[in-house]
């Protein structure tokens, strides 16, 4: 079972395990706002990839960064505005899903790396994929998604 979450995006919506019941769910755990450009390139990727963003699927990019330095950030890169993000201050469901110590963390036990975590519609968690590569994974992670009836 995906360890439960409660995690809030820019917009202050809340997204958790319970409220996603019944979609597929992308948790793309990653570095944030240091990791430029591979993190911010695959953020906006996942985000606006209608394969994995439909009335079926759900994909959240989860960083511990604060909106405030996203909102920097998306000055420096607006389309990154589009981008369905939530907060992981307290490094919680980071810890939870066990993203600090995988060998994509260049900052190992503090920050996540560049980590896909699939769930399916019951919260079972269905795949993982750890890219120390950084890699811009969506058709991995479509394929992933496709196996999931």
């Amino acid at each position: 079972p995906a360890p439960d979450f409660s995690l809030r995006d820019k917009n202050g919506n809340t997204y958790t395990l319970e409220s996603l019941r019944g979609k597929k769910i992308v948790l793309f755990f990653n570095e944030g706002i240091m990791c430029y450009p591979a993190c911010w390139n695959q953020v906006l990727a996942l985000s606006t990839d209608p394969r994995l963003n439909d009335a079926d699927t759900v994909s959240l990019s989860v960083v511990i960064d604060s909106k405030e330095q996203w909102d920097s950030a998306i000055g420096k890169m607006p389309e990154l505005s589009k981008a369905r993000m939530v907060f992981d201050f307290s490094r919680s469901a980071s810890s939870a899903y066990g993203v600090l110590t995988l060998p994509s963390s260049m900052h190992y036990g503090s920050f996540p790396g560049h980590t896909y975590v699939i769930i399916d519609r019951d919260g079972i968690v269905r795949y993982t994929l750890d890219d120390p590569r950084m890699a811009i994974n969506n058709d991995v992670i479509y394929g992933e998604l496709q196996k999931i009836k």
